[in-house]
């Protein structure tokens, strides 16, 4: 009795969608918080919030967070295609190169086949011409090219980061414009009869309903965004280490021996 096992695989992809692994954790998180979204779509509470909230400040943190997360979407595939690439490199490495030559933009290993393009592709290539360049006295030290390289991966989340604080502030600003709406009548109010009372009031309670509208939004957005980015964040961290034990344990060691005559 046998039995017939396929594996998941995506477009354009060489190995299992395990690779893909990011992007299936962001997609399940905006999934469910789609679904949150739908919930309260549902009960009519967005609907609540557009009408209450008269500065708008809460309608453009939810197109903020919308655009936001387009972005974070698009580093999660982009990363999620140089783990793919990372993988099949290493694949290539780790059985048996000999040597490493750049040809352009492309790193050509002994065999006359070039290593497929991306992010690692690029690193090594870095590497190989540092080596011919330094020559033979001094060992490679890529330190300086991991930490340029760590800079480069971190950079989406620095976005992130400045993004999830920009929406907390468009609360917090929201905030204040709701006291400020919320306080306006009592430096016009003349007579405390009870008509005038309650016109107050209820300019007042239109005020707090702004506060609380976008203190809200602005909390649960940069939440949510900060969430997204540190999906992104454990992706790039793993990039990070592959590239890293691939180039210390095989490139650096065999380009090393290639600049002391093969011994």
């Amino acid at each position: 009795m046998s039995t017939d096992t396929t594996t998941l695989r995506l477009p354009g992809s060489k190995l299992a969608s395990r690779d893909y692994f990011p992007l299936l954790r962001w997609m399940i998180f905006t999934g469910v918080t789609l679904f949150g979204f739908a919930i309260a779509w549902r009960y009519g509470l967005f609907q609540l919030m557009m009408a209450q909230d008269r500065s708008g400040i809460s309608v453009f943190i939810c197109i903020l967070y919308v655009a936001i997360s387009g972005h974070c979407l698009a580093c999660v595939v982009a990363v999620s295609r140089e783990i793919n690439t990372a993988h099949r490199v290493r694949d290539r490495v780790i059985n048996g190169v000999n040597s490493y030559r750049t040809e352009g933009r492309r790193v050509v290993t002994d065999d006359g086949a070039a290593l497929p393009a991306g992010r690692i592709t690029d690193y090594i290539r870095n590497l190989v011409v540092k080596a011919e360049k330094q020559g033979h006295e001094r060992r490679l030290d890529q330190t300086l090219l991991l930490r340029g390289l760590a800079d480069k991966l971190r950079s989406p989340m620095q976005f992130g980061a400045f993004a999830g604080d920009a929406l907390l502030k468009l609360g917090l600003l929201g905030t204040i414009v709701g006291f400020i709406l919320m306080l306006l009548p009592l430096g016009t109010l003349d007579n405390f009869d009870a008509a005038s009372m309650k016109s107050s009031m209820k300019v007042m309670s239109g005020g707090m309903a702004v506060a609380m509208y976008t203190t809200l939004a602005g909390l649960v957005g940069s939440i949510l965004v900060k969430a997204q980015y540190y999906i992104l964040d454990n992706a790039s961290a793993y990039l990070f280490d592959v590239t890293t034990d691939l180039t210390e344990v095989f490139v650096v060691s065999t380009l090393e021996r290639e600049a002391h005559g093969g011994v």
